[in-house]
């Protein structure tokens, strides 16, 4: 049984180490809805195992600078890993494994086929929820968003910012929120596709959402073989027939 949990918990209660596994990924949260299957395939594939950290980029790099015992970051966006590899925390430069897609997605009866900037100030969308952008690429994409919309400063008010897009999610799916921006894997999950509805924002409107991913420094100590494994995985066609089916855009 796989463990998820947000990182920072984890690091608080259980240290990683106390896991009998070959090594341990940290991941952005928008790629939560997929790593389940992810890792099965993975472990089927190479005989190893594998333990999942969960939490935004921003986060997880703070522990992972802390010394956090992590031997693969998958990243939401390149200059969280780019910043580990500078600090010589991670082996090589990091890689795009996916473009990540940014959508709109509210549980009120919004007429979404409006374009997004008037949906936005729609009075009836009181609370918009997103990743704080401070920590989260997806976040911060969507404020580029309201800003190319030239709506941000009127939506401002409204905004709720949630931990990563996994907490995002919760507050759209729970209505604390009447609607937010979220990853495009999120909405095509099989368990939340008939609750709302949702709509894929033109990516002229943000920052491509390249995604990057990186062995980490602690990896050439204590799990060579396996992180190196893994990695080459995310780059597999196994891997890429998972990300195009929750959602995402391969690199070219």
């Amino acid at each position: 049984m796989k463990k998820w949990i947000t990182a920072i918990f984890l690091l608080l209660i259980f240290p990683v180490s106390v896991f009998a596994k070959d090594l341990t990924v940290a991941v952005a949260a928008n790629l939560q809805v997929l790593m389940d299957e992810l890792v099965t395939t993975f472990e089927k594939e190479s005989g190893s195992s594998v333990d999942v950290v969960i939490g935004s980029s921003g986060n997880l790099t703070a522990q992972i600078e802390n010394g956090a015992p992590f031997d693969v970051f998958m990243s939401a966006d390149m200059s969280y890993p780019e910043v580990l590899f500078k600090k010589g925390l991670a082996l090589e430069k990091p890689k795009v494994y996916v473009y990540g897609l940014l959508v709109f997605w509210t549980s009120k009866s919004l007429d979404l086929s409006r374009p997004l900037g008037e949906v936005l100030e729609d009075p009836s969308l009181k609370k918009i929820a997103l990743a704080n952008p401070k920590t989260a690429p997806y976040g911060r994409q969507a404020v580029n968003t309201m800003k190319a919309l030239n709506v941000y400063l009127g939506t401002r008010p409204k905004l709720v910012y949630a931990e990563n897009i996994s907490q995002a999610n919760q507050f759209i799916l729970s209505g604390a929120a009447d609607g937010g921006f979220t990853s495009k894997s999120s909405v095509v999950d099989d368990s939340v596709k008939d609750k709302g509805r949702w709509v894929e924002i033109d990516a002229s409107l943000y920052e491509p959402i390249a995604q990057g991913a990186v062995v980490l420094a602690y990896a050439a100590k204590h799990n060579p073989r396996a992180a190196e494994a893994f990695y080459r995985f995310l780059f597999s066609e196994s891997a890429a027939d998972i990300f195009k089916k929750y959602g995402y855009r391969l690199p070219s």
